[in-house]
């Protein structure tokens, strides 16, 4: 059982998806800090909030306390996914596409590997086309 875990995890893609994790956790945590910092003030001098949290909200006075639905928070978190997907695209994808691309310019492409059946029909069309004896 120990053996089996062992092979599971020295497995490339479980280790590459540990590294992933790890990574877009710093990742997130790079956007998250711009977005906060930088983005939000810079949104808050043009709006007069801090934040886009409370730029556009509902109150609600149905009950005996008014409720409020905050959908600028709602806002604010697509600003951080577009943010964060862009910036894994931009400075993660995009180079390691080009790298593959380049690694690729000098490599032939492997052949593919014919099916069965098609081994087989080879196998018959070359007896047949041999001269009887």
């Amino acid at each position: 059982m120990l053996q089996g875990f062992k092979e599971f995890i020295s497995r490339g893609n479980a280790v590459d998806l540990a590294v992933g994790v790890v990574i877009g956790a710093a990742f997130g945590a790079v956007i998250t800090a711009i977005v906060d910092h930088v983005l939000n003030p810079l949104i808050g001098g043009i709006f007069g909030q801090p934040n886009l949290d409370r730029i556009w909200v509902i109150t609600l006075n149905g009950g005996p306390e008014p409720t409020e639905i905050l959908l600028g928070a709602v806002l604010t978190a697509l600003i951080n996914f577009l943010l964060v997907a862009a910036a894994i695209y931009f400075l993660v994808v995009l180079p390691l596409n080009k790298l593959a691309e380049r690694r690729a310019l000098g490599k032939e492409p492997e052949p593919e590997e014919q099916s069965e059946d098609v081994v087989l029909l080879t196998e018959i069309r070359d007896l047949l086309a041999q001269p009887k004896a």
